[in-house]
């Protein structure tokens, strides 16, 4: 994940991997190699002249990617990270963006990557007295949430979300919010690339006690993630991520297939807002 946001903060001032090499004297497979992830970044100056070369000034940036660097050599089963870092990315959008599968299971809000547009509205707007949160960083959470869901249209990401009834069940924003809900999740579903499921409430049947998202890369390990106010913590250990699959595996073969979900919605549709 370091090797992630160096390769955006390069990518951001315009130079490649080779001159960067030749600036600060390093073999240009060990950038491609420690961009990619292969390898770790040891030496704490090694990094210090790439944040340099880079323009990250800021003590708070520069202390984040080296509490990334720290991490990438140690053993411990997860890190956590601020919600934004140097390069402007979020840590999971940046990971999100670049995954060609995507396992998501929620069982408190719709998932942010089947949201429609007045319903991630009605979340947000809820939570901004609360949590302090201005006008303008609600409409821009919006908008990078519909940002997200770009790769659901490009076919490239297989998309996979499990959403318990409970969730589907509770009122965010208005009657006319859920129906627009439920329609934008019937939309979805009906992509090539994008499966939801749902676990019905009367279905005796294992459910994940915390929400959960796996992604998997061409080029790195997969990783698990969650999200907490202020933090995204990531698992890459292959025990968590196996544990964290066996729990999503569970829940597929058990909950109605995709191709319930539409009569599911409708039904629930009928039931609850009409």
């Amino acid at each position: 994940m370091l090797g992630k946001e160096l390769q955006t903060l390069r990518q951001r001032t315009g130079e490649t991997a080779e001159a960067v090499s030749v600036a600060l004297g390093f073999s240009r497979s060990k950038i491609s190699r420690v961009e990619a992830g292969d390898i770790p970044l040891p030496k704490l100056a090694d990094l210090e002249k790439m944040l340099d070369r880079y323009g990250v000034s800021d003590p708070d940036d520069r202390a984040e990617l080296l509490k990334m660097q720290r991490d990438s050599l140690s053993k411990e089963p997860f890190i956590s990270y601020r919600s934004v870092l140097p390069s402007g990315v979020m840590m999971y959008v940046g990971l999100e963006r670049d995954a060609v599968k995507i396992r998501g299971y929620e069982n408190n809000v719709v998932h942010g990557l089947l949201q429609d547009e007045s319903y991630a509205q009605a979340l947000a707007g809820s939570a901004k007295i609360v949590e302090e949160r201005t006008t303008e960083f609600v409409e821009r959470g919006v908008r990078l949430r519909m940002e997200r869901k770009e790769l659901l249209s490009s076919g490239g990401t297989e998309v996979h979300i499990i959403l318990t009834e409970s969730t589907l069940r509770t009122v965010v924003g208005s009657g006319d919010v859920m129906r627009a809900q439920y329609a934008e999740i019937i939309r979805l579903n009906e992509l090539d690339n994008v499966e939801v499921q749902i676990i019905p409430e009367d279905l005796p049947t294992y459910r994940a006690a915390f929400n959960f998202t796996v992604l998997e890369f061409t080029d790195l390990d997969p990783v698990v993630q969650s999200n907490s106010a202020k933090a995204t913590t990531m698992w890459s250990k292959e025990s968590d991520v196996g544990q964290y699959r066996r729990q999503f595996d569970a829940m597929v073969k058990s909950a109605p297939g995709p191709s319930q979900t539409p009569q599911i919605l409708h039904a629930l549709e009928k039931k609850l807002w009409t």
